[in-house]
């Protein structure tokens, strides 16, 4: 498993619990490490998820929210909600890392963490939110 790979992991692990806790990114990213020594390659990457996406967490939820006519945000299951607040903090601040990346590790964590239908339902929202902000790889 790849660094980023893995930070993603621990990424939406640690959103989850910042989201059940409500305690600070902070705090939330120092007890998980203490519990859970995790891949050291992909911390970094880990931590700075987390810090972004609970600093940024209103323009997350907004690009999610313009993507998901049909979804409220409250009413998502919440690993899906935050697999998306992942996937979608990255499209907006992860220029470097190409869409289809971002995708595609989105649509595993969904794949691996949430329910039979979580994996089309996250890439869908995310293809959306991609688009709407313009990412579209060269490629395409």
């Amino acid at each position: 498993m790849g660094a980023r790979t893995s930070g993603r992991e621990a990424a939406l692990q640690m959103l989850f619990a910042l989201e059940t806790s409500g305690d600070p990114a902070d705090r939330v990213i120092a007890g998980f490490w203490r519990e859970t020594p995790g891949d050291p390659e992909g911390r970094d990457y880990a931590d700075s998820v987390v810090r972004g996406v609970a600093g940024e967490l209103s323009d997350v939820d907004e690009a999610i929210r313009k993507a998901s006519t049909n979804w409220r945000l409250e009413r998502m299951a919440r690993v899906d909600r935050n697999v998306l607040r992942l996937g979608a903090w990255e499209l907006l601040r992860s220029h470097a890392v190409p869409r289809a990346v971002i995708l595609d590790e989105a649509v595993e964590l969904a794949k691996r963490f949430g329910s039979e239908d979580s994996s089309a339902f996250v890439n869908g929202v995310l293809d959306r939110v991609a688009a709407n902000l313009g990412r579209i790889d060269k490629d395409r």
